[in-house]
């Protein structure tokens, strides 16, 4: 992600941010190579940042939001530095996430803050503080509200409860235009309901990310999940 704010925390900030989104999707589609079989918790946290920053340059980039995007500055500059205490719980100057997200309660810049707190437990493993976090956010309307809902579903089958990790996974592959968030939680989706024994059900979420995503790194490998259930060419 080139990113002209990445500076070295305790410096002041740049008052010019430069976000370049191809290369930032390039590095999902990296990632992604590099974890083909399961997303890991790192790897979708790292997600998290890519398409965060899309829906934080949506959504408090206007002119009315500066005191607010100057507050989430540093949590998510530490969060992209991987520096996640920090990130949630401030350096002592700056406040972290979760003083955020109860300071700025009930505006666009603390649901923001309730998403990025959300993924930090996810990262550092907290699932089930990730998971009520996440149900914290309201992401109707936003671009992160099918991503957040992946996210829940993560968290939801790392913690074992993989009939939510489902329902939320449904949630996350609801809109059809997605072609980023979609393919790759219709994959996530199918591995869960093999996990829940439901052979069925993860065919056809495997054949409808082959079908609508042909062009998806996720839709690569649906084929050799789909012979694993028997479901051949």
């Amino acid at each position: 992600m080139a990113n002209s704010a990445r500076n070295t925390p305790g410096a002041e900030p740049q008052e010019t941010i430069v976000y370049d989104e191809s290369n930032a999707l390039e590095n999902v589609q990296s990632f992604y190579e590099k974890n083909k079989k399961t997303l890991s918790t790192v790897t979708t946290a790292i997600l998290v940042v890519v398409v965060g920053y899309f829906g934080y340059m949506k959504m408090y980039k206007g002119p009315n939001d500066e005191k607010a995007a100057a507050a989430l500055y540093w949590p998510q500059l530490y969060f992209s530095a991987d520096s996640l205490n920090q990130a949630l719980n401030g350096d002592g100057k700056n406040l972290g996430f979760s003083k955020l997200a109860t300071k700025y309660s009930g505006t666009p810049a603390g649901n923001i803050a309730r998403y990025y707190e959300g993924a930090c437990y996810l990262k550092m493993g907290d699932f089930q503080k990730a998971i009520k976090s996440f149900e914290g956010f309201n992401g109707k309307g936003t671009a992160l509200e099918n991503q957040a809902a992946g996210l829940t579903g993560m968290a939801y089958m790392e913690s074992g409860n993989t009939a939510k990790a489902i329902e939320s996974f449904k949630k996350a592959t609801s809109d059809k235009e997605d072609v980023l968030v979609t393919p790759m939680y219709l994959y996530q989706l199918g591995l869960a309901y093999q996990t829940a024994g439901q052979n069925n059900e993860a065919k056809e979420a495997f054949k409808r990310l082959r079908d609508e995503y042909p062009r998806s790194l996720q839709a690569k490998d649906v084929d050799k999940e789909l012979a694993r259930l028997g479901e051949l060419n």
